[in-house]
């Protein structure tokens, strides 16, 4: 599953193909990826104003006060294509044309768990579940939150209401690199 630096990496590798170009056409052919009541169709003619990473999701913003909002799960991915592709509903779940080229999301597997939501600016916060952006925390807001209740601190960095972005790969590499048991409960820790 993409997680905060992953997530990341999407976003710049968006921001110079699809910031302040207009979609032309959106394509969703997955019968499960859209999960909202809005159709990306209505984001069509209108261009990308921003980009922004809403914990494990990728939201395009476009100048009409509608998010594109994408959670690629396990398997899902996005390409860049100069050319038009087309979704075929199997692997290519969705195709939005822009007029810079085409990004299209795929997903590996028969479990098709990845999700499309259209939503306005007031309706993104819904899709937040609130954990604090480890980037640009403190590390006494850091501690205040990994410290607030007694889980494991594998259970308490995977929690998307307590940190924003991490999930099982990169809680394992920070237990790791804090030589830490991330099944040791966080009433264990000795914080200095």
């Amino acid at each position: 599953m993409p997680e905060l630096p992953d997530i990341t990496v999407y976003l710049e590798a968006l921001e110079p193909r699809v910031l302040h170009q207009t979609l032309l056409t959106a394509e969703v052919r997955g019968p499960f990826l859209l999960r909202s009541e809005r159709s990306p169709a209505e984001c069509e003619g209108h261009s990308v104003t921003a980009l922004r990473r809403i914990g494990k999701r990728i939201a395009l913003g476009f100048d009409h006060d509608l998010w594109l909002v994408f959670h690629l799960m396990i398997a899902g991915r996005l390409h860049w294509s100069a050319k038009a592709k087309k979704a075929d509903g199997r692997r290519t779940l969705a195709a939005f044309i822009f007029d810079s080229g085409c990004l299209t999301l795929t997903e590996a597997g028969s479990q098709k768990r990845a999700s499309l939501h259209v939503v306005s600016t007031a309706e993104l916060e819904d899709l937040d579940p609130g954990g604090i952006d480890v980037l640009s925390s403190t590390l006494e807001d850091f501690t205040r939150v990994l410290t607030a209740s007694n889980h494991t601190l594998k259970r308490s960095l995977t929690d998307p209401r307590l940190f924003s972005g991490i999930g099982n790969a990169y809680s394992d590499e920070i237990l790791h690199r804090a030589r830490l048991r991330s099944e040791e409960h966080t009433s264990e820790l000795q914080l200095h």
